[in-house]
C-alpha cells in the first residue's frame, strides 16, 4: 500500500528499484546456484557419505539435510517471487501478499555438537545457506518495510527502518 501511495505522489518506490537492481540479480543467481549445488551434493556424494556415518552422525545428517533443503526451498520461493516482480509478471503489492506463504525464519538454532558430526561439505552448504538467508531477510526488510503497519504510523520511523535495513546489508 505504501508503494501505491509513493507512486501516486510521483516518487520512486525504493523497494521496487532494489528488487530490480543488479544486486538482486547477483543474489538470485547465487541463491539458485546454491539450490542446484546442494541438490547435486545430496543426491550424489552426500548420499554416499551419509551411508558411512555412525548412527548419531547419520541422524544428524538426516535432520540437517532436511533443514537445509527446507531453508533453500523457502529462499528459492522468495527469489522467484521477486524475479516475477522484476519481469513485470506481478506488482510488488501482489508479491507482498504472496510472500506471506514464504517463511524466512530467523534461524534454526543449529546444535554445534550435532553439526560437528557432519561431513565438511554439508557443513559448508549449511553455513552458506544460513548466510544467504540472512542476506535475503535484510533485503526483504528493505523491500517490504513495515508490512505490519500497512503504511500507517509514524513516517519518520518507517524511513529510519528503511535506512537501517539498507545500511545493515553487507554486499547483498
Amino acid at each position: 500500500m505504501s508503494d501505491q501511495l509513493a507512486n501516486q505522489a510521483g516518487t520512486v518506490s525504493f523497494g521496487e528499484r532494489l528488487a530490480s537492481s543488479q544486486a538482486f540479480s547477483i543474489l538470485f543467481r547465487e541463491g539458485m546456484g546454491l539450490v542446484e549445488e546442494t541438490a547435486g551434493y545430496l543426491d550424489g556424494p552426500g548420499r554416499r557419505e551419509s551411508k558411512s556415518l555412525e548412527r548419531s552422525a547419520a541422524l544428524a545428517y538426516a535432520t540437517e539435510s532436511m533443514r537445509l533443503t527446507t531453508r533453500l526451498m523457502q529462499l528459492a520461493s522468495w527469489l522467484l517471487l521477486h524475479r516475477a516482480v522484476n519481469e513485470g509478471e506481478m506488482s510488488l503489492a501482489q508479491a507482498n501478499k504472496e510472500k506471506a506463504k514464504v517463511k524466512l525464519s530467523t534461524g534454526d538454532g543449529l546444535d554445534s555438537d550435532m553439526v560437528s558430526l557432519l561431513p565438511d561439505r554439508l557443513r559448508e552448504l549449511i553455513d552458506r545457506s544460513v548466510r544467504l538467508q540472512d542476506r535475503v531477510r535484510r533485503l526483504d526488510a528493505t523491500i517490504h518495510p513495515g508490512l505490519a503497519d500497512n503504511g500507517m504510523g509514524n513516517p519518520v520511523e518507517r524511513q529510519v527502518r528503511l535506512l537501517r535495513a539498507a545500511f545493515e546489508r553487507d554486499g547483498i
